[in-house]
């Protein structure tokens, strides 16, 4: 279970990492729709091909998996989480 934890953090990794890359990236492109659709393809090609892989046919290893996946989402973004004015 700790090995399809760690693949489902390193699919995370490169989803959100290749998000991050392509908005970063659509200022300067001349064809930004070519760009995110791009990008979009290719990244849950990957992503999807990665969990049929590690789940296996096993429910256990889809929730460590996702939970895997789940865990990059949420430490990303912590530094963006609104912030209440009364705290």
């Amino acid at each position: 279970m700790i090995l399809r934890f760690a693949f489902g953090i390193l699919l995370g990794v490169f989803f959100y990492g290749g998000l991050w890359l392509t908005v970063r990236n659509l200022a300067t492109t001349r064809h930004p729709f070519a760009l995110t659709l791009g990008s979009l393809l290719l990244r849950m090609t990957v992503t999807l091909a990665g969990f049929f892989l590690l789940i296996d046919g096993h429910w256990q290893n889809a929730a460590a998996s996702l939970l895997g996946f789940t865990t990059v989402r949420l430490l990303l973004s912590l530094p963006t989480r609104w912030r209440s004015p009364c705290i």
